[in-house]
């Protein structure tokens, strides 16, 4: 069993927590660098959550996603499209400076900004309204059921020092700007910057008037991009670094068996899936129709593949299969649909000798080979179970961007696809982009193009509801229906792989974002 929290046994049976914190630092390798400090100003997941040390939103992700209260300690929905925020008193910048509304006001529409990588984060918001000194409106264009999951990746800045920096417009990093707020930082987070030499070390300090109660004992955090793999595990092993994130899984054993080091391996939020081409003609196929439309040919598709075997010989055991296209972390996630159809290569060849494919077809099966865990050996196995039940697939496996502009243009028969839900962190994630049918700003992920008026009817219904209970039990409705449909063929969840020095506590999140500002070090 692998458990979350990384620690040493012995820490814990002697109870070694202590209470007074000792002077620590974190030697932390990870596998890029950031572009910079700017909050508004880069898309990635992981700058945003390194970023998270130093500065912080309304409303945070606990390491256990929950939502929680950060820089606002509650809000109300005054009407539909006006939610009001009530700050947190006594809260100050690491310059000191006062935090209350009006940087809010200046950052939140900051991020919205049209130059501002990160608009697309914050959908909906029209104007930040000033109440008072502790107390926002924010002015949406319609309800938004799903504000505070997009609020927990917008990050609030100080008004007076962006003006003073000629820093209220955003850069974008995606267009390689930079400005003063790359290099510079100033936030209201747990940790202030030191120094920073980029793609070398990114030092951050602790800030010892920050307003929450610190669960970490770090006084220091030194930040390494370490690109190769190899070298990042040789750090590791050496002393030279205490966590690295990620850890390569085919170095899992070696790192299990060194001494004073360990691996910390979970199932993550990402589950990668094949979609099915279910237009009218296959791309590469040998019949003039389409049998992937027929569900009998999915169903037997779905019942040639054996999970198990690819869990245990492929993903090393570390993947969790499923029958869902969101993890159970995941708000519509529910475990009646995950039960999953049995491994049966002989009902596989009734029902394609029913469905009047009894010397199977030929048709492409397109994966990427350089994106998703093991991408390449999980395609390869699955082309060679389907042959077993008499099917003939061909398999294409490419680079990720050739992989996604193929897929996107409908080229593929059978495509690999992975999905999160970040930072959404939301069920509506799945429905709006890949299960709705393609119209306007949904089914931007539905090449194959799936549809059915019920699951349409139910994710536009789920885009507006404000009560949580019934739009879990609409999503749960939709993903039945999608699941008997057999729109998509999930396969697993892929697994989490970090690596850290006996004595580092860190709970690792199903999102793979480390939040520093949990680590706890017991040398």
């Amino acid at each position: 069993m692998h458990h979350r929290l990384l620690t040493t046994t012995a820490a814990v049976a002697l109870g070694l927590f202590a209470s007074t914190a000792t002077a620590e630092t974190l030697r932390f390798g990870a596998s890029a660098d950031i572009y910079g400090f700017d909050p508004h100003g880069v898309t990635s997941s992981y700058d945003n959550i390194f970023v998270h040390n130093i500065y912080e939103p309304l409303v945070r992700y606990s390491p256990q996603l929950d939502i929680e209260p950060a820089l606002a300690t509650h809000w109300e929905i005054i009407e539909p499209t006006r939610i009001r925020y009530f700050l947190r008193e006594g809260v100050t910048f690491h310059d000191g400076e006062t935090f209350d509304a009006e940087d809010v006001a200046v950052s939140l529409m900051r991020a919205v900004h049209p130059n501002s990588p990160l608009r697309g984060n914050l959908p909906g918001l029209v104007d930040v309204e000033i109440v008072d000194d502790l107390t926002v409106d924010l002015i949406m264009s319609g309800p938004s059921p799903l504000l505070n999951n997009f609020l927990t990746n917008i990050f609030i800045m100080d008004a007076g020092w962006m003006r003073e920096n000629n820093a209220v417009e955003p850069i974008d990093a995606n267009q390689g700007e930079e400005g003063f707020t790359t290099s510079n930082a100033n936030g209201t987070g747990p940790f202030m910057v030191e120094s920073r030499r980029p793609d070398s070390q990114t030092v951050l300090v602790v800030h010892s008037d920050w307003w929450d109660e610190p669960q970490h004992n770090l006084t220091r955090i030194e930040h390494r991009p370490i690109s190769s793999a190899a070298t990042r595990v040789a750090a590791l092993l050496s002393g030279e670094i205490d966590l690295i994130q990620p850890a390569p899984l085919q170095d899992a054993a070696r790192v299990e068996a060194a001494p004073g080091v360990r691996m910390l391996e979970n199932p993550g939020l990402r589950t990668i899936m094949m979609g099915f081409n279910l237009t009218d003609t296959l791309n590469d196929g040998n019949v003039e129709e389409n049998p992937l439309q027929d569900i009998r040919v999915r169903r037997a598709i779905k019942h040639a593949i054996d999970m198990d075997l690819i869990q245990e010989r492929i993903m090393r055991g570390k993947s969790r299969n499923t029958a869902a296209l969101i993890a159970p972390e995941v708000p519509g996630f529910a475990p009646e649909l995950n039960e999953r159809l049995p491994h049966d290569p002989d009902l596989a060849r009734e029902l394609l000798a029913e469905a009047g494919y009894p010397d199977g077809f030929a048709f492409n099966v397109n994966c990427t080979n350089d994106n998703y865990v093991n991408d390449e050996g999980i395609c390869q196995a699955l082309a060679a179970m389907l042959a077993r039940v008499g099917l003939e697939p061909r398999l294409v496996a490419e680079p990720r961007q050739l992989h996604f502009e193929r897929a996107q243009a409908g080229q593929t028969d059978m495509f690999m696809l992975g999905w999160a839900t970040l930072p959404m962190l939301d069920g509506f994630s799945v429905l709006s982009a890949m299960l709705h049918s393609p119209e306007g700003s949904y089914g931007t992920w539905n090449p194959g193009q799936y549809s059915n008026p019920r699951v349409d009817e139910l994710t536009q219904a789920i885009a507006v509801e404000l009560d949580d209970e019934a739009r879990i039990a609409m999503m749960v409705e939709a993903f039945g229906i999608a699941k008997e449909d057999l729109a998509w063929l999930p396969l697993h969840q892929q697994p989490l792989a970090w690596a850290a020095r006996e004595g580092v506590e860190i709970y690792q999140s199903a999102d793979d974002l480390a939040r520093l500002w949990t680590v706890r070090i017991n040398r």
